[in-house]
């Protein structure tokens, strides 16, 4: 055992790790081109850098092509390894712990408008307050959330994911049901929404993906009945603005339901029918399950999610 060691730590002497950073900016950006702009290197310089790696890993990494350089099986399945290789090392090299009142640079989101109308305004009060140089930077929900996380491309996701996937972790932060919502001018606001009134009326959907059946549609199937769809959006904030200038009315999360009501332009009743509720969870991967920067970053985000502005909180 001790010569296989031995045999380790001088193959590791004679590399030089700085290859595994231009490898790093290579894969993700599958240019070298553009990796040597990410690295601030002159492209030569990259390109034999590239060299080096694939004599190093014995495989070509990149291939080019008509439509430029993809990767090898080698260099894909590379890719998570060597991006956690990287956030442990700079942790080992941090000269002082974590310290929110001094961080800089930007925490990467994932979530729909939904939680952000929801989770932004308190997490922005507690950066506001802890850690004043970090910014915020929501991306877009794509049709494979869980992927960005793989790709280390946002920090957390936040969303209904009731099962998480070996390699990312899973936290419930609260619990939300379904209400209905209609501007405070509508002809049905002041009357019993009962099944039959509910169902004569036009209905909003938000869809972010445009596939699968929503939840009070799913319901209604189960009961032999069938409400009639005259919009669909893929935005909960487009559906809310659209609700408070017409007479269509929307069954959306409580919890944005409560914000929009908020303004006193709408009324919130429950929906006729039981569509039960779900839970909205905060996801990671497992790479940066004991990073201190993380590990601060997930309580701010339970710490916003408790600050009695939702439904249900979980600790």
């Amino acid at each position: 055992m001790r010569n296989i060691v031995t045999m380790h730590e001088v193959e590791l002497r004679g590399v030089d790790l700085n290859l595994l950073v231009v490898l790093e900016a290579l894969l993700e950006e599958r240019s070298v081109t553009r990796a040597s702009a990410r690295l601030g290197m002159s492209q030569p310089a990259v390109s034999r850098a590239l060299g080096r790696l694939r004599k190093l890993f014995g495989d070509r990494l990149l291939v080019e092509t008509r439509q430029g350089y993809v990767l090898t099986a080698r260099a894909d399945a590379l890719r998570p390894t060597l991006r956690g290789a990287l956030i442990q090392v700079g942790t080992l090299l941090e000269a002082t712990p974590f310290d929110p009142a001094t961080a800089t640079g930007t925490v990467r989101l994932l979530m729909l408008d939904l939680e952000t109308a929801v989770l932004a305004p308190p997490l922005l009060a507690r950066l506001a307050a802890e850690a004043p140089n970090l910014d915020l930077d929501v991306a877009p929900v794509g049709p494979a959330p869980l992927d960005a996380l793989e790709r280390d491309a946002v920090d957390a996701v936040v969303g209904v994911i009731e099962e998480a996937p070996a390699g990312i972790h899973r936290r419930r932060l609260y619990n939300d049901s379904l209400v209905t919502l209609m501007r405070s001018e509508h002809p049905a606001a002041n009357r019993e929404l009962t099944l039959d009134r509910y169902l004569e009326l036009g209905h909003i959907v938000v869809s972010v993906t445009g596939e699968g059946e929503a939840p009070v549609d799913a319901a209604l199937a189960r009961m032999g009945r069938k409400r009639r769809v005259h919009v669909r959006v893929p935005s909960f904030l487009a559906a809310v603005e659209i609700a408070a200038h017409s007479d269509q009315v929307m069954t959306l999360p409580a919890s944005l339901a409560r914000t929009a009501a908020g303004m006193g332009r709408f009324v919130e009743v429950p929906p006729p029918l039981d569509v039960g509720g779900f839970t909205m969870s905060l996801l990671w991967h497992a790479r940066h399950q004991t990073d201190p920067r993380h590990v601060w970053l997930r309580e701010a985000i339970v710490a916003a999610a408790s600050t009695g502005l939702l439904p249900g909180v979980i600790d």
